[in-house]
């Protein structure tokens, strides 16, 4: 694919998928050494260390960094405090380096250096992975009530164009996905969403129960079910 081929959206996206199965098709995990940068729960880093042969979890947020450290971790990773803009590792250390609906986290001021960052500690022919949620859909239009991120995931995108464009990194494949979530209620999704420990959202009550309204409209018998219409770009490493 080209840069000009690159898109922040498509049009009708309809594959439902969890992400989990698109690393198998995208990427060659068994014997790499794997690099999560904003691993939050760690979820996705526990499923990527059943197949890596190492991966190393940075994530900003010392109460989720403290949690995930104090939990019982795989043998094969090591969680550690640090930011994608300052990569605390050595030139040409990581086969992956992985982002999970995390770039457009990083302060927008910060963005290049951490592609830069992230070019730095790729080995050549390296893979860099990043997802990230399309502003679009049910789910989207609950979170932008209180946290509208229209601006931070277009200035993600227009980094990762910006580091294609200077020639160091080539994009390989981009994919369009549906990602299921479902939530009992709406004290889970207070739990999960709303009460984050990495952003601080001040929600008065008045917000508080719009955004319940809101939410409750798709509660069904079985709970609510959204799709995150999301999409994976993958890029590598180009020899300079």
């Amino acid at each position: 694919m080209t840069l000009n081929e690159m898109q922040i959206t498509q049009p009708d996206i309809s594959r439902v998928a969890d992400e989990f199965e698109l690393l198998d098709e995208l990427l060659i995990l068994p014997g790499a050494s794997v690099l999560e940068l904003g691993c939050g729960k760690a979820d996705k880093t526990r499923q990527v260390a059943q197949k890596a042969a190492s991966v190393l979890a940075l994530e900003v947020d010392t109460l989720q960094l403290a949690r995930n450290q104090a939990a019982d971790v795989p043998a094969n990773v090591r969680f550690a405090f640090g930011g994608a803009e300052a990569i605390t590792a050595a030139d040409a250390s990581f086969d992956i380096v992985m982002m999970f609906k995390s770039l457009h986290h990083v302060p927008t001021g910060l963005m290049d250096d951490a592609l830069a960052e992230i070019y730095r500690v790729l080995k050549p022919n390296g893979v860099a992975y990043f997802s990230e949620p399309v502003y679009a859909g049910d789910f989207n239009d609950i979170l932008r009530l209180f946290h509208d991120e229209k601006a931070v995931r277009d200035a993600a995108f227009a980094a990762e164009k910006k580091a294609v464009s200077s020639g160091k990194l080539t994009l390989l494949k981009q994919t369009f996905f549906l990602q299921p979530m479902h939530f009992a209620d709406f004290s889970q999704f207070e739990d999960r969403v709303l009460n984050v420990t990495h952003t601080d959202h001040q929600l008065t009550p008045a917000l508080t129960e719009a955004i319940r309204s809101a939410f409750n409209r798709h509660m069904t018998p079985e709970g609510a079910v959204f799709h995150m219409p999301i999409r994976i770009d993958l890029l590598t490493k180009n020899l300079v």
